[in-house]
């Protein structure tokens, strides 16, 4: 802990830094350009052992609870909607792959951001932010990859 503040500043400091956090990633993210989020890039590729999107059905039961993750892309111009598929244009179904990625690079980098709060926090506090962020971002990371395999087929 680099930072000393009394228990109430800590709560404050703690509560107002989470929707800074991913208000800010998600801002990022959308301003960043397409090319940076290739669906083919070692960090979003499939991997041998998610087998098809199917890993997330039997491991996670994704299907019973992916719908219910909030859609973030409406906060900001030019969101890209990812709750539902609109169409199977083969132009629409890449966009929507990229978009995973840019979606899951910014609940990655949310994630990577909860170390911060060490800066400020005992270690048990901040042992409890990165378990927070972990239960808040690790679903919208499952989901983000189980769509982008689902869309790999369709494709």
């Amino acid at each position: 802990m680099l930072i000393t503040l009394t228990p109430l500043q800590l709560v404050v400091v703690n509560v107002a830094a989470w929707p800074l956090i991913h208000m800010g990633a998600a801002w990022l993210g959308t301003s960043l350009r397409d090319e940076l989020f290739r669906p083919n890039a070692w960090l979003y590729r499939e991997r041998r052992w998610e087998r098809g999107g199917r890993l997330y059905e039997q491991a996670f039961r994704i299907k019973a609870w992916k719908d219910r993750l909030p859609d973030g892309a409406a906060l900001f111009k030019g969101g890209f909607r990812k709750k539902r598929l609109t169409n199977r244009d083969p132009d629409y179904l890449r966009r929507f792959q990229r978009e995973t990625c840019r979606a899951e690079a910014v609940h990655m980098a949310v994630l990577l951001s909860s170390l911060l709060f060490f800066l400020w926090n005992p270690a048990w506090v901040g042992g409890l932010m990165i378990a927070y962020a972990v239960l808040a971002n690790a679903p919208c990371i499952l989901a983000q990859r189980y769509n982008r395999a689902r869309l790999e087929r369709l494709l």
